[in-house]
C-alpha cells in the first residue's frame, strides 16, 4: 500500500508539472470555475485570445482594480497580505489580499474556497508560474480564465456581452467598467450599475494613467 502510495503522488506530481509546462504555452481547455459556472448558469460563454489581441486598456484596467503591484512584485503583495488581515481580524466584511498571480494560480489550478489548504496550494502554484511563465503570460491566462458575469469567462467574452465588441476595441470607460465588477462579477452587473459600481469605476479611471505595461 505504501509503494502504491507513493507512486500515486509521484504520478500526482508529475502531472502537475507538466501542467504548469504545458500551461506556458497553451490556455487551460477547462477550470473547476468554469464548470462551476456553466452548472450554475446553464452556459459557458468564453473566448481565448492572445495578450496582444487584448488590447492596452482592459490590461491597464485590470491590473488597476486588483494588483497595481504586479509588473514589481513575485507573485505575492506582502503589504497588502498584511493589509488584508488586520481588516479581517477587526471584524469587518472579509477582505483579500490576492495578486493576480495568486488568482491565476487558483482559478487555473484550484478551485474556490477560503481553506488553508487551499491556500497553501496556492502559494505553491504562484510561485512555480512566476518562475515557468513570466507576467505577460500570467497576465494572458488571468484575463482569459477570470470570471466577469453569471458564466461569462475572460475579457473577450465580456467585451462582447457587456459592449458587443472585442476587447482591443474597448475605450478606456468600457474597460474600466468590466473590471470594476471584480472580484464580485456574480453581483455586479455594467449594464445596471450601482452608486458603488459608478464610485469604484471612476476610481479606476483614474489609477488607470498610473499604469505601464510592460
Amino acid at each position: 500500500m505504501w509503494k502504491i502510495f507513493k507512486r500515486i503522488v509521484y504520478l500526482l506530481v508529475l502531472a502537475n508539472i507538466l501542467f504548469i509546462v504545458l500551461g506556458r504555452f497553451f490556455n487551460p481547455p477547462i477550470t473547476l470555475t468554469q464548470i462551476g459556472g456553466m452548472i450554475k448558469y446553464g452556459k459557458l460563454d468564453r473566448d481565448y485570445i492572445s495578450y496582444d489581441d487584448m488590447g492596452s486598456n482592459v490590461k491597464k484596467a485590470v491590473i488597476a482594480s486588483e494588483d497595481q503591484k504586479f509588473f514589481s512584485h513575485n507573485g505575492f503583495d506582502y503589504e497588502a497580505i498584511e493589509k488584508a488581515m488586520d481588516h479581517n481580524q477587526k471584524g469587518k466584511k472579509i477582505r483579500g489580499g490576492s495578486t493576480i498571480s495568486q488568482q491565476t494560480a487558483k482559478n487555473i489550478f484550484l478551485w474556490q474556497g477560503r481553506s488553508w489548504f487551499r491556500k497553501g496550494l496556492e502559494a505553491v502554484y504562484t510561485f512555480l508560474i512566476e518562475k515557468v511563465w513570466g507576467k505577460d503570460i500570467i497576465l494572458e491566462r488571468y484575463l482569459n480564465s477570470i470570471e466577469m458575469g453569471q458564466g461569462v469567462f475572460g475579457v473577450e467574452a465580456a467585451s462582447e456581452y457587456y459592449f458587443g465588441k472585442h476587447s482591443k476595441d474597448l475605450t478606456k470607460s468600457e474597460a474600466a467598467w468590466i473590471a470594476a465588477v471584480l472580484p464580485n462579477p456574480k453581483k455586479y452587473d455594467p449594464k445596471n450599475p450601482s452608486s458603488y459600481l459608478r464610485r469604484k469605476h471612476s476610481w479606476i479611471m483614474r489609477q488607470m494613467n498610473y499604469v505601464r505595461l510592460k
